[in-house]
């Protein structure tokens, strides 16, 4: 099967790789998407950060070359021994978190922060290729009134959806996001639907304040100073990660108020004294937990439509032209989906 395999920073390969059966309790998909996360382009442009490189990861067993992409849906193709719940045909969105089931965390139903901690595509093999074998508990059988095109996205949908949980907004507060990649924009649609009073949100893009727009905010600007003014809001989603975003963040937060970090920074710096003056909160959420259920009864039942920030669908053969690179070279583009199976030259 073709498939697109991490090898280094800029160094992701289109090429031919074995298609790995599926063992017990595993099951192998036909992949019909695979999204390019911020994850993945990191990845790309200068990495290892996540990938296991000198050993194996121990839940995948898998180290570098690896199949990259843990954004992905498809249909059920085999199923190893053990497997009863999913047969050839069903179609599934796959929710990509390993887990060890051991734990404490794991156990305490947390499994999102398992000791090991981990995504099929980013710490073993994932969804850009024509096939994918994951461990069953991964995957979720969608209803037909689910399409795939929805379920590309159901993954970055899911990191949105834990934090805007995780930041507990109550009915009427004010919510400011800064950021409009695929995680903000999703915040900005979760927040407005999950009551939010007031949905504003920054970006340097007018193109992604103008999809904020559309997708429930109530104002967007180039900053977050031009959009909350006044006393701030109520919850602040920091969706970049840089010192810069998040003093800009603390800033635009009322005295009281929270600020939900989602975007991934190395160190930063704080004024403890201003923080501990205002009573703000700095929370923090990653990956997510039960959602996909959740996500699933929105787009069935209450028609949601998450496939809003899908800006390019492009065939795996030119991933990495049209899709890394288009995605490094600026803010034209918003999520991109890759089409395994189409083989357009």
């Amino acid at each position: 099967m073709r498939a697109a395999v991490w090898y280094g920073a800029k160094d992701i390969r289109v090429e031919d790789v074995p298609v790995a059966p599926p063992g017990p309790g595993e099951v192998t998909i036909e992949v019909a998407y695979c999204g390019i996360c911020g994850s993945d382009l990191h990845e790309y442009a200068d990495g290892p950060h996540a990938i296991p490189v000198d050993e194996p990861h121990p839940e995948s067993g898998v180290a570098a070359p690896l199949v990259l992409g843990h954004e992905f849906c498809g249909t059920v193709s085999d199923v190893g021994a053990g497997v009863t719940a999913l047969v050839p045909g069903d179609r599934v969105a796959v929710e990509p978190h390993y887990r060890c089931g051991a734990c404490s965390r794991c156990r305490a139903g947390e499994y999102n922060i398992c000791r090991h901690f981990g995504f099929a595509g980013l710490m073993g093999h994932g969804g850009l290729a024509e096939r994918a074998t994951v461990p069953a508990y991964m995957l979720h059988r969608l209803p037909e009134q689910v399409s795939l095109e929805q379920a590309a996205v159901f993954e970055p949908a899911a990191v949105a959806l834990h934090a805007v949980r995780r930041a507990g907004i109550r009915p009427g507060e004010s919510v400011a996001v800064l950021g409009l990649g695929p995680i903000g924009l999703l915040v900005v649609q979760f927040a407005a639907r999950y009551g939010a009073g007031r949905v504003v949100a920054a970006d340097l893009s007018a193109a992604r304040r103008e999809l904020a727009l559309r997708l429930g905010a109530a104002e967007a600007g180039a900053d977050l100073a031009g959009v909350t003014g006044g006393e701030g809001t109520d919850v602040t989603f920091e969706a970049i990660g840089a010192q810069d975003t998040l003093r800009a963040c603390l800033a635009a937060t009322r005295r009281g108020g929270r600020v939900m970090l989602l975007g991934l920074a190395g160190t930063v710096a704080v004024d403890a004294f201003a923080l501990v003056n205002n009573e703000q909160t700095i929370m923090t959420s990653v990956g997510y937990r039960d959602t996909y259920p959740e996500l699933i009864r929105m787009v069935a039942e209450e028609g949601a439509d998450l496939a809003r920030i899908v800006t390019a669908t492009v065939p795996l053969e030119h991933v990495v032209r049209d899709g890394f690179e288009a995605l490094l070279r600026g803010q034209e583009q918003v999520k991109v989906l890759v089409r395994p199976g189409e083989r357009r030259r």
